[in-house]
């Protein structure tokens, strides 16, 4: 066997390995994506809605509802989730999250405080439906299905 072909049955062998090794990495990386979907969902679709049931200097209108992402942003900056167009809301006012089975409301240190049911909440609460979010001067009443 010549030079050539030695070299040349190397190379196609670790092109192979190569390729192999490519097709490795991509289906670990699509079982994670699908175990962190799966682990985000619960399985399972968990629907939700935020309906704004008071807003001052019209931020927002009454009646309108926003569903729930399994996490739910809401600040005056345009990437929130939710926009709340209030002076008073932080640009990152607040998070609703799904998270072990349960809804979670957070506040992300915003300036004038997140409430739930008209009392400040200072760390992450379980919430539940029909509870009321107090994002500056607009509240949300929360519907689960």
């Amino acid at each position: 066997m010549s030079l050539d072909v030695v070299l040349l049955i190397l190379r196609v062998v670790t092109g192979g390995l190569l390729v192999g090794m490519l097709g490795a990495v991509f289906l670990v990386l699509w079982r994670d994506y699908q175990a962190s979907v799966s682990e985000v969902t619960g399985g399972r679709l968990h629907r939700g809605q935020l309906v704004v049931v008071a807003s001052s200097d019209g931020a927002l209108d009454t009646g309108t509802s926003y569903s729930l992402l399994p996490v739910t942003s809401l600040g005056r900056a345009p990437t929130n989730t939710i926009v709340v167009h209030d002076n008073f809301a932080s640009q990152e006012h607040a998070l609703v999250i799904w998270r072990s089975g349960q809804w979670w409301l957070e506040d992300r240190h915003s300036s004038n405080g997140t409430l739930l049911n008209g009392d400040t909440i200072r760390e992450p609460v379980v919430v539940s439906s029909g509870d009321v979010i107090g994002i500056g001067q607009v509240q949300f009443r929360l519907e689960l299905d």
